[in-house]
């Protein structure tokens, strides 16, 4: 892996988990506890998958024992591998999505999006977008408005993700620019300047959204689909 790229695994969560015992075995015991209180048998297989699914291509990716991996998080919930300064990764998950975005020598931030129908999706876009945005947004033709919402969504996620902030920081006061997408109009003094964060839509198919925002300039993203590497 070169240090001007990143690699994003993404794919489907399995319908029905034939390796939740082995993702179960590889999990810290905190992560363990925090499944043992999710109820809903769907959403808690979710979780053991998305979390044993990490830990397993982090190990591959780090030469270590999935189990063995000492997953610290930030002040504001950002994970990082305390052993390993140097080394960036960032989980996002919507339904039974999920991606893994992992660099060398970067801040990155990771987002995905079912574009599903919302019943409150003008609601978000007045209280989450700066009024350019929503200008914007309100101005498109009806039926593109719920792919278009999701599109400035993850962008805004994505960056407050890489930032370390998270959502705490303000989705409002993060704004993407409606006349060049990949471009950030204004962003939060403490989070630096402009133009030290790059941009990138990523393209997982019909109905997904997903963006990808760093604090250098990759020359490439490698996309690698989950389901065709399944846990060691």
């Amino acid at each position: 892996m070169l240090d001007n790229e990143v690699v994003i695994w993404h794919g489907r969560l399995a319908k029905k988990n034939v390796n939740y015992q082995e993702y179960w075995r590889i999990l810290a015991e905190t992560e363990k506890s925090h499944a043992a209180k999710i109820k809903n048998n769907l959403l808690q297989m979710r979780y053991v998958e998305v979390h044993g699914r990490v830990r397993s291509l982090l190990g591959q990716t780090i030469g270590q024992l999935p189990e063995k991996i000492s997953i610290k998080k930030t002040k504001h919930g950002k994970p990082y591998l305390e052993e390993h300064p140097d080394f960036e990764f960032n989980i996002a998950h919507s339904n039974d999505r999920l991606s893994l975005v992992i660099g060398w020598h970067c801040r990155l931030g990771i987002d995905v999006e079912v574009c599903k129908p919302r019943n409150n999706i003008t609601g978000l876009v007045n209280k989450c977008f700066a009024l350019e945005e929503q200008i914007f947004w309100k101005n498109l033709p009806e039926n593109e408005k719920k792919n278009e919402f999701y599109r400035f969504w993850t962008r805004k996620e994505a960056f407050v993700k890489a930032t370390g902030y998270g959502i705490v920081l303000g989705l409002h006061r993060c704004v993407i620019n409606p006349e060049n997408p990949m471009k950030f109009l204004r962003i939060p003094k403490v989070c630096g300047n402009i133009s030290e964060w790059y941009l990138h839509d990523i393209d997982l198919g019909l109905d997904v959204c997903s963006a990808l925002v760093t604090n250098k300039k990759i020359s490439h993203i490698r996309l690698v689909n989950i389901e065709d590497h399944d846990i060691n």
